[in-house]
């Protein structure tokens, strides 16, 4: 396997291990608020993250590195609390969409902010797995945008610019210090906002411990670290095409552990989410916007 072999396959481990645990995260949340959740998982990444990499932090650590990191961080944060607060006024179904979108923005953001020109290939992958994305997670007529939507909305936004900023500086700094700052400014965040924006609720079941651990030590730690690695040799907006299959890992994860079906319409979305990542990844075609 080649080098971009390698990253867009650790970028699919990560989006296997968030859609395999939607259903104990959101088993976990009738225990424990989201935010304390998020609070938890990101301060014990933090940990284990400054734990791993401690000796190389402190040879590679600039100032610029450090900004780098916590614009990464807070765009992290910021577009998980905004989708956090967005779902207490939406649909689960919409929410999954709206946060899809950020697959369509990533293309978009690089283009306006770096000049990053996508591959026509790119764009019809992001397509395909975008119009997937809706018949998987969308019943019925969209309606009438709600606060709600708007919240989830500016967090896909977040989420996007988080896909961009990683892998515009993973080109210019290392990956572990990359990952440990973005996960530390994502749990100072966290911690900051923890106390006032929600009453803290928590009781200490075992669906509770796994939770934390393993968002924390896999959803984060791990999966920061490895999409800090693997933008390095390949494309933003292949990251988001990739992790656009989500909703299809945390479908089979439901359909394992709870036996939910899928119905016609949410299957043929699965099967256009594959299509795309597969036009990008098998490339039948060589063709690009502007000539090289």
């Amino acid at each position: 396997m080649s080098r971009s072999q390698k990253a867009e396959a650790a970028l699919a481990i990560n989006t296997l291990v968030w859609g395999a645990t939607f259903v104990l995260n959101k088993a976990a949340l009738q225990y424990i608020s989201p935010m304390l959740l998020l609070t938890a998982r990101f301060t014990l990444a933090s940990m284990a993250l400054l734990l791993l990499f401690r000796q190389t932090v402190r040879v590679q650590v600039t100032g610029r590195m450090l900004a780098a990191g916590c614009l990464a961080g807070i765009f992290l944060f910021t577009g998980y609390v905004l989708q956090t607060v967005g779902l207490q006024s939406t649909t689960p179904t919409k929410s999954a969409f709206i946060t899809g979108l950020t697959t369509v923005m990533v293309p978009l953001l690089g283009a306006l902010v770096y000049k990053i020109k996508p591959r026509v290939l790119e764009l019809g992958g992001v397509l395909a797995a975008t119009v997937g994305m809706g018949l998987m997670t969308l019943e019925g007529p969209f309606g009438s945008i709600s606060r709600g939507d708007l919240l989830t909305l500016f967090g896909a936004a977040a989420f996007a610019a988080h896909i961009v900023t990683v892998g515009h500086f993973s080109k210019s700094m290392g990956f572990e210090l990359l990952s440990v700052a973005q996960v530390v400014a994502a749990a100072v965040s966290a911690m900051s906002l923890v106390w006032w924006v929600e009453p803290i609720r928590i009781q200490w079941q075992p669906v509770v411990i796994w939770a934390i651990l393993i968002t924390g030590l896999l959803c984060t730690a791990m999966a920061f670290t490895l999409q800090a690695w693997a933008q390095r040799f390949t494309t933003a907006t292949r990251t988001a095409l990739i992790y656009a299959l989500e909703p299809v890992f945390a479908w089979a994860t439901s359909w394992v552990v709870l036996g939910e079906s899928l119905s016609g319409r949410a299957a043929a979305g699965a099967v256009l989410i594959l299509a795309g990542v597969l036009l990008v990844e098998m490339k039948p075609f060589h063709v690009r916007l502007h000539p090289s």
